[in-house]
């Protein structure tokens, strides 16, 4: 390895290494601005306004509301460091609520977070990067990345509880190589000891856990402020077509969801399918909902096709575990996966993401869409 590199991994002196901070107003965000100060770099931070929330919105657990933003001016102030606001509001609608409205109409289960990231928070804060001169883009999530040969690779956090790498598998190669995760390979605790450290106001701020525009994480009250006609009432029908109950819009339910079906029968049903033509639910017994075939869209590769003909692990949901799979790609932008054992709760909308196995960890090779 070149001695010469510094902690990002670039060939120059912190003090000549210009890096922009995607800042949102949090602990693990806010460390990493006081982070790459400390360390001699010159640091731009930058906060994005995606959304205009309103007072009961400010008050819960999420990311990028308008305490936020004045919590990364706060930090960026005593950082003494340089602080951009830029106000994405549109951007963010077309890209992340106008498809998050979409995907629940259409009976998928969507991740706005990877949308946000797909968009706003890697395509332009990238482009606004470069156009400042800057070396790297550095953000707080919590995924680790290894540059070799100047070629970067992204690896599943060592907080395995805050690994961040499902939400990013949409990365392209040229964001991957310019971005830089230094939180990775730290534990949660010394995130914020570091932050106390530093002084920084928002130190044993509480970590943000609804999506940034769901107050509450009530999807209902979204969809229906930005489509008040889509809760249609519709069937409730078992696997052998026989209507069984009526449902006041598929946007309440999700695959594999128990709770709320309201039809009475002497096992528990769960939803099964969701048919969005018909405006129908599906509904059977739980072990009805494993699957071992998943099919895949829009697939985005960060590593060699090859990578997938080994022993592959992937992920179909944030908080599921590695399963053990084989990847057959059917062209470039669409994939068959295979599970060796069924899993429960497949829902169209989610990713599918792809790991292998080395010595550094779990390398992220990419993912998809699942489609069906």
């Amino acid at each position: 390895m070149n001695k010469n590199l510094n902690s990002l991994g670039i060939d120059k002196k912190p003090s000549d290494t210009t890096v922009v901070v995607a800042m949102s107003g949090g602990v693990d965000s806010s460390t990493v601005a006081g982070m790459m100060k400390k360390e001699g770099y010159n640091v731009i931070g930058i906060t994005l306004k995606l959304y205009d929330d309103n007072k009961e919105a400010s008050k819960s657990k999420q990311c990028c509301s308008g305490q936020d933003i004045m919590d990364a001016k706060r930090v960026a102030h005593k950082l003494g460091i340089e602080h951009k606001i830029l106000y994405y509001q549109d951007k963010f609608k077309q890209g992340v609520i106008d498809n998050f409205v979409d995907s629940y109409l259409k009976g998928e289960t969507p991740i706005p977070c990877v949308q946000c990231n797909q968009t706003v928070k890697f395509k332009d804060l990238f482009e606004v990067a470069k156009d400042l001169k800057a070396d790297a883009l550095v953000t707080g999530h919590y995924v680790k990345s290894i540059t070799e040969n100047k070629t970067t690779n992204m690896y599943r956090a060592i907080d395995e509880n805050r690994d961040q790498s499902y939400f990013l598998f949409n990365t392209t190669r040229e964001q991957l190589d310019y971005l830089r995760f230094p939180l990775g390979g730290m534990l949660k605790n010394k995130t914020r000891e570091i932050a106390k450290d530093l002084e920084l106001n928002v130190a044993d701020k509480p970590d943000s856990q609804d999506i940034c525009f769901v107050p509450s994480g009530d999807y209902a009250s979204v969809i229906q402020k930005f489509r008040p006609d889509s809760f249609q009432k519709g069937n409730i029908k078992n696997l052998q077509g026989e209507v069984v109950g009526v449902h006041d819009g598929i946007i309440n339910f999700t695959i594999g969801q128990r709770k709320g079906i309201r039809v009475s029968h002497k096992d528990p049903l769960y939803v099964i399918k969701i048919n969005s033509d018909k405006n129908e639910i599906i509904v059977g017994p739980k072990d009805k909902l494993g699957k071992t075939e998943i099919e895949l869209k829009d697939v985005n590769l960060l590593a060699d096709k090859n990578d997938l003909n080994q022993n592959v692990l992937v992920k179909v949901r944030s908080t599921g575990s590695l399963l053990e799979a084989k990847v057959n790609l059917i062209n470039n932008n669409s994939a068959k996966v295979n599970l060796v054992i069924p899993e429960d709760g497949i829902s169209p909308g989610q990713a599918c993401v792809f790991y292998s196995k080395d010595q550094y960890g779990h390398k992220l090779l990419g993912g998809g869409w699942i489609k069906e």
